[in-house]
Order: structure tokens, then sequence, then C-alpha cells
């Protein structure tokens, strides 16, 4: 149950500090999303520091993943039991003291542990610190909200790769980790001042069962895709580690659907703003996050780039991103979300394959331009999309939604890199005789089409889906979705 008792003063609390709380709760979501990009360019020289081989260093960032999959389901059941700031800043301080000991690590199993408590403290600071902003915003408030929220999601991934390169070429590989350090005792000790403590009464039993399931289900996928998306990746291990994670996953839904206490209440499936989010939403996050992934590989693969080079044409991308994040709250509230997603929708996915047309040789204006175009509508899309998940969600179904939202945002972002890397291996075998570029256009194509098809769902919103949010105004009893807030609570 989700059904939470505020404290005298707390909503006052909670107003004052909306600003401030979803911008500390964005800081820690950009150092979290951070760590997990910015290891790729250092891996060779921290592999001569181990004396393993590189590929051996892929099992510190296995590991990370899978602990986020293992952990994310029981987030909200820990926030609602024990309190969102003690959970919130336990996190912190977790994530933090694991980033020294990866700083300080000496071989690969020290690496591999440091991380695993990495995984840990990420896996509860991400879910954790969105919750807390959503509880404490307004719904007419929540598109500002949500806009600084997402920006880390766009921007990490994108300086992750030339930060790492830097650093590595011109320092020690463990300031990556240090770095941490100063920007996780400021965000906790604001985090314990700013964030409500609150607690729920009627939080029911652990779900064991469901958290086994749930769990399973998440790493199996995970670790599939991690695997597929490997050089030289061992597809039939991929594909039996995918296969199990699905059978795992409709047990889960089945069991979350039938039990009496689920860890992950799944009635909000039904509200149709939420759905969008969920469904087509993971297709578009699929393809967006195969770009990071496969734009540096290209440049280093096919035009002959250096690791640094590569990721910094990355840097034409969080341009886009930059320049669109103050214009993503007016363009909502004066089209609405449907008209936005659907347009956007078509922009985003032939931006992606506009990177088909990139070869040796293509001025590098051109290139900057389209990826820039690319990051401008991947940060609208991504707001629209992180902001209507939301927007017809009660109160009282908030931790659930929010827990089965960050789980597949997880493992859509985990998938679409497996989804970018399998369509490269495509493309290197339906054209063996084409250039270097020819298996990297076939890749984007692929995922220009998988980022359409969340056009598809959105075009099933109602006309005006979600506006007592892009409006902002104050919300009314029935859902702007087309779906009753209170029937989809009591459901």
């Amino acid at each position: 149950m989700d059904q939470q008792q505020a404290k005298p003063g707390q909503a006052q609390t909670e107003r004052g500090a909306g600003p401030a709380l979803a911008l500390l709760v964005a800081g820690t979501f950009f150092m979290e999303n951070l760590d997990a990009s910015v290891i790729g360019p250092a891996i060779p020289q921290m592999a001569r520091d181990f004396e393993r081989a590189p590929i051996d260093l892929n099992t510190g960032i296995s590991a990370y993943m899978l602990t986020l999959g293992i952990l994310i389901p029981v987030s909200g059941w820990l926030a609602d039991k024990v309190g969102p700031r003690r959970i919130f800043c336990g996190a912190i301080l977790l994530f933090t003291f694991a980033s020294l000991l990866c700083g300080l690590a000496t071989g690969l199993p020290e690496f591999v542990m440091a991380r695993i408590l990495q995984g840990i403290g990420g896996a509860m600071m991400v879910p954790v610190g969105r919750l807390v902003v959503l509880r404490s915003t307004p719904k007419e408030k929540l598109v500002s909200a949500i806009a600084t929220l997402t920006w880390p999601a766009l921007v990490a991934p994108v300086l992750g790769p030339p930060i790492g390169g830097l650093i590595a070429d011109h320092a020690d590989w463990r300031w990556i980790f240090y770095l941490n350090l100063p920007l996780g005792l400021i965000a906790l000790a604001t985090a314990w001042k700013i964030v409500p403590d609150e607690r729920s009464e009627t939080v029911g039993a652990f779900d064991w069962l469901g958290f086994v399931l749930s769990s399973l289900a998440l790493t199996a996928l995970l670790f599939a895709a991690e695997i597929a998306s490997r050089p030289g990746a061992n597809l039939l291990l991929a594909l039996v580690l995918a296969v199990a994670g699905a059978i795992l996953l409709f047990a889960s839904f089945r069991h979350f659907g039938r039990a009496k206490a689920p860890m992950i209440e799944l009635s909000s499936v039904r509200i149709p703003t939420y759905a969008v989010a969920i469904f087509g939403g993971s297709m578009f996050r699929m393809g967006v996050s195969a770009v990071p992934f496969l734009v540096p590989l290209m440049f280093q693969v096919a035009f002959g780039y250096s690791a640094f080079d590569a990721g910094a044409m990355l840097m034409a991308v969080f341009g886009g991103n930059l320049l669109m994040k103050p214009m993503t709250t007016p363009i909502l509230r004066r089209f609405g979300f449907r008209p936005v997603l659907i347009v956007n929708g078509i922009l985003n996915a032939v931006l992606i394959a506009a990177c088909a047309l990139m070869v040796p040789g293509m001025p590098l204006t051109l290139i900057s331009i389209i990826l820039f175009l690319g990051g401008m509508t991947r940060s609208m899309h991504f707001t629209a999309l992180n902001t209507i998940a939301f927007a017809d969600v009660p109160q009282a179904k908030m931790r659930s939604a929010n827990t089965l939202f960050s789980a597949v945002f997880q493992l859509a972002v985990g998938l679409g890199v497996a989804l970018g890397a399998m369509a490269w291996r495509a493309g290197e075998a339906l054209f063996p005789n084409g250039s270097a570029a020819t298996p990297f256009h076939v890749a984007f194509l692929v995922i220009a089409i998988v980022s359409l098809m969340t056009v598809i769902d959105s075009a099933r919103l109602a006309p005006k889906a979600g506006e007592h949010v892009s409006k902002g105004k104050k919300a009314s009893a029935t859902t702007s979705g087309g779906s009753v807030a209170a029937t989809a609570s009591s459901k």
C-alpha cells in the first residue's frame, strides 16, 4: 500500500524545497548515470594497472548493471518502510564510499566488489529520489520538475565517454571515481536538510516471491543485453538468458496481478498516459540509448578518429540537449503532450536514420548539425514521456508506478545498447564486402524503426491527454488521459 501520512508542516516544507529538491535529485542522478558511461575509455589503462586483459574489465560493468537490476524493484518498499530521507541519504553515502573504494582498488576482485556496492547505492538513489520529487510536486508543476530530473539521463551518457577519455589520457583513471567524493558529500548534507522525513504507516509485508521473480528477470535480461553488446559476444548465451528473463518477467507480472500485497501494483498500467510512457516510451529509450554507443564506435572504426575525438563528437548531442531544455515546458504548454509526442517522435526517428548518411569525408559541420538536432529531439521526448508517465497517477499509487517505471527504464536502456550492437553485427553479416561504415548505417536504420514505434502508441492518446499538467492547471477528478484516477486507484 502506498498511502502516506504526512507529518504536520510537511506540505509547506515540500513546497518550499520543490525546485531545490528537484535539482538535488537531478545532481545525484547525474553522478549515478555518469559512472555508468565514463568508465569505458579508461578500461585499457585500468586493465594495465590490474594486469588483466581489457575484456576482463567488463565484469565491473556487468556487476554494476546486475546489482541495479536486482535491487531497483525493492527500492519503493524500503522507502515507505524506513522513510525516503533515510534511504536516499544512505544511498548517497554508500555510492560515495563505494566510489572511494573503486579508486583505491588494486585488483579486479576489489574493483568488482566496489562496483557492486556502487550498484546498491545507485539502485536506491535513482528510484527513491524520483519518488520524493513526485510526491512533493503538485501535478500542475510536474513539467518543470521532470525537466530538471531528465537532464542527467540525457547528458551523462553523452559527457561520460569524452570525460573518461580526457581523464584516462591526461590523469590517473582513479580520478573518475574520486571526483564523486566532494559531490557526494555535498549532496548528502543537502539531502539531510531538505528531503522530507516521512514513512508510510500502512506498509505491508515484504513480497519475497515478487522480489525474487522480478529481480531474476531483470538480471537475466540486463545480463543478456550486456553480453550481446560485447565484441565477439556469445549470442547463444545471450539468447538463452533473454528467453529465461522473458519467462521470469511474465511470471513476476502474473504474480503481481494476483498477489494480495504485491511489491509492485500493476493498476497504473491501465492509465493511458502511464501506459504510453511504459510501452511506447520503452521503444524510444531503446532507440536513443543505442546512439551514444554507436556514434563514437563508428567514428573510431570507420572514420579513424581517436577515442577522445570520437567521444567528443557527442558534444553536439549535448549542445542540442542544452538548447532544448528551457524550451520544453513552453512547447508542452503551447501544444500539449499528444501532438508533441507524435511530431517529435517522427523527427527523432528521422534524425537517427540520418546518421546512416554519415560517411568519411562528410563535412564536420553537417555531421554536427545532425547530432545537434538529434539531441534536441531526445531532450524534448524524454521530458514529455517522463512527465506524462505520472500525470494521471494517483498519489496512493505513486510508489508502485515509480518503481515499475524505474525498472522498465533501466531495462530499456540496457536493451537499447544490445540492440545497437546486434544490428551492427547483422550489418556486417549482410554486407561483408561493404565499407567499414556500412554495418553502422544498417544499425542506425534499425534503431530508427524501433524508435518510430513510440509514435504509434502516442497516437492512441486522447487529444487533451495530460492537459492539466501541460497547461499548469489543477487536476480534476477525471484525468485528461481518458482514465479516472480514482477508478485506477481502486482496481
